[in-house]
């Protein structure tokens, strides 16, 4: 195990596993601008331009345009100088999640507006295979209400997409030190090294891909749902969505519990599905998760830090103190728990009831104010809205 996993897994709760990465990588590009600078050409974004000065910060905050409605945090910026001319590069890192939508566009958008600049970059770099059409700023034509930003907006943008397997094959050439090792050992651990050929394990997995998902549906059917739906009022979907496991990682049954779609929810099922290493397992439970824009959010974080305070072994969180961040807490044991057992798919059915009941008893006894459960004929409205939703997502990613 590499030094820098053992050091993430000192972080209680849920591990800031991205930006800690970003910290790393932007501490190893500072003292070798040589490995920045030949990553940067080899990938054609930057020429042989001899720069005389090159600045690079993490978690940089640009407040919002008065076209954005919160600011931006930055995770890796590099301003490069001749002593003529600044080049300001943008660097968006993702290594299990994906970008909000409209990101990527907003810091376009801030990009822009930076004065006095020769070149604009903005690069996506990620571990999977996330595909992003190239960033289009505002039509101003077609939105007379931001016209007077036009001007500001109108520098052009170089947009790049890289994936993490890139850097990391470079840097395999350059590792002559120990940082750059521990780098690397800590790319492989959290699958960042994948190059674009499939390995015995994911021949393996498309194999049985669908006996795997058969056997997750089937103790996530009926009688679960039932449970659910007696619990916290509808189901949305009916069943677990794929989707879901695609974009969070997650096989789950799961419910709306505010007014807005995702303010508040809880869902039970399977989470981790892709987890870091290949030696880890997913786990099973229930989880109750609200929105940081949430306006009921500081009184559903205060109940859910006395959940955690009170039933420490039972229920973990998951960025309760950190913000802007959605928050949530599990009630949640690992698959492998599960593996000694005559009877599997019973004994997790079980525990998804069990799971039920528990966040039954802990709404009772934490949350002194009724949570607006979706009913059924609620459940199948949002049903079609989030079909569209993802049929429309769908057709994006072509």
């Amino acid at each position: 195990m590499s030094l820098f996993t053992n050091l993430l897994n000192l972080h209680s709760g849920n591990k800031p596993r991205e930006d800690f990465f970003t910290e790393i990588v932007a501490y190893f590009l500072s003292l070798n601008n040589d490995i920045l600078l030949d990553w940067l050409k080899h990938q054609s974004i930057i020429s042989d331009d001899n720069y005389s000065s090159i600045k690079i910060s993490t978690q940089q905050e640009h407040q919002a345009l008065a076209i954005h409605t919160e600011d931006s945090r930055l995770d890796i910026v590099v301003e490069l100088s001749t002593g003529l001319n600044t080049d300001v590069i943008f660097i968006e890192s993702k290594i299990g999640s994906t970008a909000i939508p409209g990101q990527l566009e907003k810091y376009a958008e801030i990009l822009s507006n930076l004065p006095n600049l020769r070149h604009r970059i903005l690069i996506y770099i990620t571990r999977d295979y996330d595909p992003k059409e190239e960033i289009k700023q505002y039509d101003c034509d077609l939105q007379p209400a931001i016209k007077e930003y036009c001007l500001e907006l109108s520098p052009k943008i170089n947009f790049f997409q890289l994936r993490w397997y890139q850097f990391y094959s470079l840097l395999k050439e350059h590792a002559s030190d120990i940082l750059a090792q521990e780098i690397l050992i800590f790319m492989r651990n959290n699958r960042m090294s994948h190059t674009n050929q499939f390995s015995s394990v994911d021949l393996l997995t498309m194999v049985n891909y669908n006996k795997t998902l058969l056997l997750m549906e089937s103790t996530l059917s009926e009688e679960v749902q039932q449970e659910f739906k007696l619990a916290f009022g509808g189901i949305i979907n009916g069943a677990a969505s794929r989707t879901q496991w695609k974009w969070d990682e997650r096989y789950i049954i799961y419910t709306h519990l505010s007014p807005l779609k995702w303010d508040l929810c809880c869902g039970v099922g399977y989470f981790n599905l892709n987890p870091e290493n290949l030696t880890d397992y997913p786990y099973i439970g229930i989880f109750l998760q609200v929105s940081h824009k949430f306006v009921e959010r500081p009184k559903i974080i205060k109940s859910m830090q006395k959940v955690i305070n009170d039933k420490p072994n039972i229920w973990t969180p998951a960025n309760l103190t950190i913000l802007p961040a959605w928050s949530a807490i599990f009630y949640q044991k690992s698959l492998k728990e599960f593996l000694s057992e005559k009877d599997q798919l019973s004994a997790i059915k079980l525990f998804f009831k069990e799971s039920i009941e528990e966040l039954k008893t802990v709404q009772k006894q934490y949350f002194n104010f009724p949570w607006n459960s979706v009913s059924t004929e609620e459940a199948t409205e949002i049903e079609k809205e989030e079909d569209l939703d993802t049929s429309l997502s769908s057709i994006t990613q072509l």
